[in-house]
């Protein structure tokens, strides 16, 4: 089954993390990603910044907004897209992530989004 670790972040604590600080960190994320490869489980993984744009269709017009967004607490500073055999495998690998020392990992189980109707 498919699984993704969101990496939730205060947005603050990023912006003010001194760079060599964030580079260990970076580093140490790094090498928990090639952990999870050389064991089978990791699909992909990626490393987001902050800057994001949102985009809603309403009665056919199109609103685009770019963020940051003040009316966020939090950013999703990455992802994890896991191969696990159950959501307690997903969760035990989430509590081996190095963020979870200055984030919070959030595993959610991948599932259909649509299902055909007859």
């Amino acid at each position: 089954m498919a699984y993704l670790m969101l990496i939730v972040e205060d947005p603050e604590m990023r912006r003010s993390r001194p760079a060599s600080e964030g580079k260990r960190a970076y580093e140490r994320m790094a090498r928990f990603a090639q952990g999870l490869r050389s064991r089978g489980v990791l699909r992909a993984n990626e490393s987001l910044t902050s800057d994001a744009v949102r985009v809603r269709v309403r009665d056919g017009k199109q609103a685009v907004v770019d963020g940051p967004f003040a009316e966020s607490k939090e950013i999703i500073g990455g992802f994890f897209l896991l191969d696990c055999a159950s959501k307690a495998e997903a969760v035990a690998i989430a509590s081996e992530c190095p963020a979870t020392e200055w984030a919070t990992v959030e595993v959610r189980e991948i599932g259909p989004c649509w299902k055909e109707t007859a």
